[in-house]
């Protein structure tokens, strides 16, 4: 298989299994609306960001959406289309060294972009999906890219969308009017829901017995040499003399005997006007399915302003071209199910969060969004701002009602002695030392108990902050006999994490207990 390859791969390779573990913190006078909703808003470098919603969320989001920058070169707007911001180009030269200065544009994207992929993969459920949106300046090399993180095997496909409807005033050989929706999926169980069928389109004007219903075409695609036996019959109208031959260059879709099982079954509609229709199939609602396979091609959305949306809600021009909501709205109705998180991790004006409340309200759903904003200025007054008011509602709109959880980044995991930060609390150690043990999130947990939970057999313990009660230095946090006694019942392996030990290794052993010392057993990946 093709591989990419571009200066500071190699650093980057595994970059996303080094980040540091970050609490999270939230603000509440900067939530909104039902802090229960489970919709959050997180400030901060999405790299850390999602390292540390990784013990919460991994293999639990079913949809992933990112509109990352189109990396054109363009730095005029407000939220630049490049990667030489100076938050990227500080973490190139700490990531890939004194070389990430010299680097070209692309390189710079690809190395920003495939840290922040092989993170957004453990998010996604087995069947989930991540959709990326971009032009053609990147679309080769996040081919790529994408086929090296997530197997060339789980690409689904394109959805490519109009975005305008005058030409380009640019002097260029080409008018850009389009745009990519690229998918991928986690796995080959992915799948996408597709479109709805519209059930105003079914109707019943002969009153057949079987309900409503539209009409597909009876025309084939293949010619008299192809498909013989497709041209080889009339199509006449019972009680009539109206007659229809095959077209020469399509022929019917079926043969004689298919037409006249057809007919026998009334399941041919016949034109009013012969002179200016064609007889067409049946397709009953009861027979159809509620979903059908979702076009590749959108062409709806081109009369339309992202900006100008986003200006109505703030009161003022902010971005020169966030996405239409429409457009990720349905990309969420294809992709999304009802009850699901969707992730989107470049979040700028929070078009994404807004989709998902109104696709909530459009179809009565209870999907949750995780959306993660950089810059500290835009996710105050642009993202969080415009997710309020459409919750709460602004000018005639009125609100779709929910709520979200305001966070930011805290403190590391450790300080700069290698020791647990005194801002750490028991659950935000326990996530992280269950995740990184089992890779998966921490079970729910009945009251405060030092079992995290059983995987795989093997349960996991923390001896931390004194959680059994003994808060002295040598009390509850230090495995002993009696401290072992004390903890909660597990017949089979025990993984025990605590700041000291005094068993010998043979009752350790005898015990199945492996024990391993906070900090300095802790993994940082």
């Amino acid at each position: 298989m093709p591989e990419l390859d571009w200066v500071g791969k190699k650093a980057v390779l595994n970059h996303h299994r080094e980040v540091p573990f970050h609490l999270l913190k939230c603000n509440k006078s900067l939530s909104v609306g039902d802090a229960g909703s489970g919709n959050l808003l997180v400030q901060g470098d999405n790299l850390l960001a999602l390292k540390a919603l990784l013990p919460y969320y991994a293999g639990k989001v079913k949809c992933i959406y990112i509109d990352p920058p189109y990396n054109t070169g363009n730095e005029n707007w407000v939220y630049n289309d490049n990667v030489n911001s100076p938050e990227i180009r500080r973490w190139l030269r700490k990531t890939v060294g004194k070389e990430g200065d010299d680097l070209s544009r692309h390189d710079k994207w690809l190395c920003m972009m495939y840290p922040r992929l092989s993170l957004l993969r453990n998010f996604l459920t087995e069947d989930g999906v991540i959709l990326i949106s971009l032009d053609e300046t990147e679309l080769a090399h996040l081919r790529l890219m994408l086929d090296e993180v997530f197997g060339k095997a789980n690409f689904i496909g394109s959805f490519v969308w109009n975005t305008r409807n005058t030409d380009n005033r640019v002097k260029t050989y080409l008018s850009p009017d389009h745009e990519y929706i690229i998918a991928y999926g986690r796995s080959h169980g992915a799948s996408i829901l597709g479109r709805r069928i519209d059930r105003s389109d079914f109707k019943n004007p002969d009153n057949d017995p079987r309900g409503p219903y539209v009409t597909d075409p009876l025309t084939g695609k293949a010619t008299a040499t192809e498909r013989p036996n497709l041209h080889a019959y009339n199509m006449e109208q019972p009680g009539t003399s109206n007659v229809w031959k095959p077209d020469p260059a399509k022929g019917w879709i079926t043969d004689e005997a298919g037409y006249r099982a057809l007919l026998a079954d009334n399941r041919i509609w016949w034109p009013p006007n012969p002179a200016r229709g064609k007889p067409r199939k049946k397709r009953f609602l009861s027979e159809t399915q509620e979903r059908m396979p979702a076009s590749s091609f959108w062409t709806e959305f081109r009369a339309l302003s992202g900006a100008k949306e986003v200006g109505d809600i703030l009161g003022r021009r902010v971005f020169a071209f966030p996405k239409p909501i429409s457009v990720i709205q349905k990309v969420i109705d294809h992709c999304a199910p009802p009850d699901c998180i969707v992730l989107d991790s470049f979040a700028g004006t929070g078009t994404t969060a807004h989709a998902v409340l109104a696709q909530n309200t459009a179809d009565g759903g209870s999907r949750r969004f995780i959306v993660v904003e950089m810059d500290e200025a835009i996710s105050r007054d642009v993202t969080a701002q415009r997710i309020r008011k459409a919750i709460e509602g602004y000018g005639d709109t009125p609100g779709l009602g929910g709520g979200f959880r305001y966070c930011t980044l805290g403190a590391g995991l450790f300080d700069q002695a290698g020791n647990i930060s005194p801002e750490v609390r028991f659950a935000d150690l326990a996530a992280h030392i269950y995740f990184t043990e089992t890779g998966e999130p921490i079970p729910k947990r009945a009251g405060r108990t030092p079992l995290l939970g059983v995987h795989n057999g093997t349960a996991i313990y923390l001896l931390f902050n004194g959680v059994l009660g003994d808060k002295r230095p040598d009390g509850g946090n230090v495995l002993t006999s009696i401290t072992l006694a004390g903890l909660p019942q597990h017949d089979g392996p025990k993984t025990v994490y605590g700041e000291g030990c005094r068993l010998s290794p043979p009752r350790l052993k005898r015990e199945r207990v492996t024990f391993k010392q906070v900090p300095y057993g802790i993994k940082v990946t």
